[in-house]
């Protein structure tokens, strides 16, 4: 018996030691340019409880996303955030963006978030820093399809920023 438990913890141990649970910080977000309804449009993706610990961290410890009873503020908290770590520069310029809304899927929440009124892109400038001020290994991937050029970037933190030039 003694042999039997000796074995049984020699092939358990290195299998345990590869449970450990690693957890990946980071976000996709797609910047797509609809000429025809001139509008950039914004969408970003970002792990439900990555948000929610900064909301709660940030502006409300008591707030929990996704539930039934979600909190009217959350809307407001995400506007806040969002418009404020992600800046986009269109022709050198900053741009005004304003948070339409959001949805959940699964464990992801979908943030929409849109420029409108662009008439002509020649070089859009994103800067991402999304939950850098939480998660030091936070990662921001960034996709831009702008009048069907596409371009993607790897953010981190001490590299926040990506440009694509059209013309």
């Amino acid at each position: 018996m003694k042999a039997f438990n000796y074995y049984l913890l020699l092939f358990l141990v290195p299998l345990l030691a590869f449970t450990t649970a690693h957890k990946y910080y980071v976000s996709i977000t797609e910047v797509h340019y609809v000429k025809e309804k001139q509008s950039v449009q914004i969408i970003t993706r970002i792990f439900i409880d990555d948000l929610e610990k900064l909301v709660r961290e940030r502006f409300d410890e008591s707030i929990t996303l996704a539930g039934k009873n979600e909190s009217d503020k959350v809307d407001y908290y995400l506007e806040k955030y969002l418009t404020e770590k992600i800046q986009i520069k269109i022709n050198g310029k900053p741009a005004v963006l304003q948070f339409i809304g959001k949805e959940y899927d699964n464990d992801i929440a979908i943030c929409y978030i849109e420029i409108p009124k662009i008439d002509h892109i020649s070089e859009i400038e994103v800067k991402n820093k999304v939950l850098y001020d939480i998660f030091e290994e936070q990662q921001n991937v960034v996709r831009l399809d702008i009048n069907g050029k596409k371009k993607s970037f790897i953010l981190i933190k001490e590299n926040d920023k990506g440009l694509l030039k059209l013309d």
